[in-house]
């Protein structure tokens, strides 16, 4: 498969509605992503040139996410400490970005508020989806990202990413736990021995 990381991507911009049509949306998603500590789900990675990759996610709010993908596919993807780790065990090769510097990094936040710094470019409610498509205010060669949600009961399904070079990446996420507990030392990216783990796993 061709190497591409990452869960960033996204379909095209929704049309923004009236703010008024745009708030009580806003304010579930609000209030489910505040309420959600842990996630734990399968994921199906999708990039607009239809290489495919699957794996585990895992998101701990506030500020914590891991992404490992399957074999054959040696990517490593953590977020912690405003830090985003992007590891490749088969090159032993890792690299750090700010976390604040990808579109992903919305649902990190704490508390979560989809106003402010953060412009809402569009939302949607239809055949039992919530969408709304969010960037940076005034960083919009950042890239933006399209958050999908069951709206009954509200749950978090897909994300649709587009990143600070165009580029597309859908993740669809399947076999959702919330509430787990997730151990520490999956998160610790600055401890000197994260490496030595995870390129030996």
């Amino acid at each position: 498969m061709k190497r591409r990381t990452l869960l960033l991507l996204a379909a095209p911009a929704l049309l923004p509605q009236p703010a008024s049509a745009q708030a009580p949306v806003l304010a579930r998603i609000e209030a489910y992503l505040n309420r959600l500590t842990t996630l734990e789900a399968r994921f199906l990675q999708i990039t607009e040139g239809g290489g495919t990759a699957m794996g585990t996610a895992l998101i701990w709010r506030p500020g914590r996410m891991r992404f490992d993908y399957d074999p054959p596919e040696p990517t490593l993807l953590v977020a912690a400490s405003g830090q985003m780790l992007l590891l490749d065990r088969q090159l032993r090769q890792p690299t750090i970005v700010p976390v604040g510097s990808t579109p992903l990094s919305v649902l990190l936040r704490d508390p979560i508020r989809l106003s402010g710094e953060i412009e809402v470019t569009g939302v949607e409610e239809s055949g039992g989806f919530l969408r709304a498509t969010i960037q940076r205010r005034g960083n919009p060669g950042e890239g933006r990202i399209t958050l999908v949600f069951a709206a009954a009961p509200m749950e978090l399904r897909q994300w649709l990413v587009v990143d600070n070079q165009a580029r597309e990446t859908r993740v669809t996420l399947s076999e959702i736990r919330t509430g787990g507990r997730f151990d520490p030392a999956l998160f610790e990216i600055n401890d000197p021995r994260f490496l030595e783990r995870e390129i030996a796993r």
